[in-house]
């Protein structure tokens, strides 16, 4: 089970990375102070998140994964090019959606994996999170002009 646990956890770090260096990209793409701040908390709350399922794929005799997906640089230069489109904060937003869309799907595939009862909690607590952030993100843009 520990290669199997270590192979869901890379891959929800993967994610996490994804989502930091997005959150990271979209923040410096916005000029609303609000939409910046927000960016700029979900960006550090993916990193400590990583942090610590790094830490328990190092328990598991695991190597951790350090950095995001090759897709996700591309997921974050269509953010760019979008600010260079004249899309704006409301473009920005459904793109950061859209990427919390797939944050989301990836823990709820991995709570579908066979996963130790501390493992399980740590990505369930994880999860809420990531689901909060996720309708936060949706509620702001939907409340974009």
């Amino acid at each position: 089970m520990n290669n199997s646990t270590v192979s869901t956890l890379n891959g929800l770090i993967e994610t996490l990375m994804d989502g930091k260096n997005g959150f990271e990209s979209a923040a410096g793409n916005v000029k609303d102070p609000t939409v910046k701040s927000v960016f700029n908390e979900f960006s550090r709350q993916r990193a400590a998140l990583a942090t610590e399922l790094q830490a328990h794929v190092k328990q598991l005799g695991g190597d951790a994964e350090k950095s995001g997906s090759a897709s996700a640089a591309v997921h974050r230069g269509w953010i760019d090019l979008k600010k260079a489109l004249g899309g704006g904060e409301k473009s920005i937003l459904n793109e950061a959606e859209r990427g919390e869309d797939v944050a989301v799907k990836a823990y709820q595939k991995a709570l579908e994996e066979p996963l130790s009862p501390d493992v399980e909690g740590v990505v369930r607590r994880q999860y809420s999170q990531v689901k909060e952030a996720h309708d936060r993100v949706k509620a702001l843009r939907d409340s974009w002009n």
